[in-house]
């Protein structure tokens, strides 16, 4: 069970089973645990030839046992995700933990991966549990229906899940309209249905001052 402790720490309860965790990210724990480093992410030989050639790096730990463990990575603040049966798309430095029984991977994204500065590969968290993510602030969840497409700075982008399309687009942003922009500018343009997590800071992008 995947609960909150405070804004900034992920309290896990364990009762024999395991969770994944991003390596390094225990802070503290209660009861019997054993760690164990998992190279590659988790997903056997494919998923570490996968993520060598992707650039997208997920060094992880199993952690099984009983009692609790709590996790943190630099006071990042944490959101809870479910998943039912879908998928997350989620950068691998924004991922935090996930059950053990949900299915990493990579996936493509293209241009809106270069304009973000996180590369043109992703991760993916499939199946059904339980995902933590983290943010740089307090994590916004926006809604995108087939009425009302959604507008996101690629520094401000954390995760989404749902049935949604992603098109990067240039153009004028939202600094640019007041007056602060320079350069080339990007925006990814969300369709569909589904979620899309963003952060109230951006991180540095190859996109020019979005």
């Amino acid at each position: 069970m995947f609960r909150l402790q405070g804004s900034r720490t992920l309290a896990v309860d364990l009762t024999g089973d395991a969770v994944k965790a991003k390596n390094g990210s225990m802070v503290a724990y209660d009861g019997r645990m054993t760690f164990k480093k998992m190279t590659g992410g988790g997903d056997g030989l494919r998923g570490m030839v996968t993520r060598r050639l992707t650039g997208e790096q997920m060094t992880v730990m199993e952690v099984k046992g009983q009692g609790t463990c709590y996790f943190a990575d630099r006071a990042s603040e944490i959101s809870l995700v479910s998943l039912h049966g879908d998928k997350l798309y989620v950068e691998a430095s924004n991922l935090l933990c996930t059950d053990a029984g949900l299915r990493t991977g990579t996936t493509f994204t293209g241009l809106r991966g270069g304009a973000s500065g996180n590369g043109l590969f992703t991760t993916t968290v499939e199946g059904t549990g339980q995902a933590a993510i983290m943010s740089d602030g307090s994590a916004v969840a926006l809604r995108v229906s087939a009425q009302y497409p959604l507008f996101v700075d690629p520094g401000a982008y954390v995760a989404h899940q749902g049935n949604l399309q992603q098109h990067l687009q240039s153009g004028v942003n939202f600094r640019t309209l007041m007056g602060e922009g320079s350069g080339e500018s990007f925006q990814i343009r969300f369709e569909g249905e589904g979620l899309v997590y963003v952060q109230p800071s951006e991180r540095n992008t190859i996109g020019g001052d979005v």
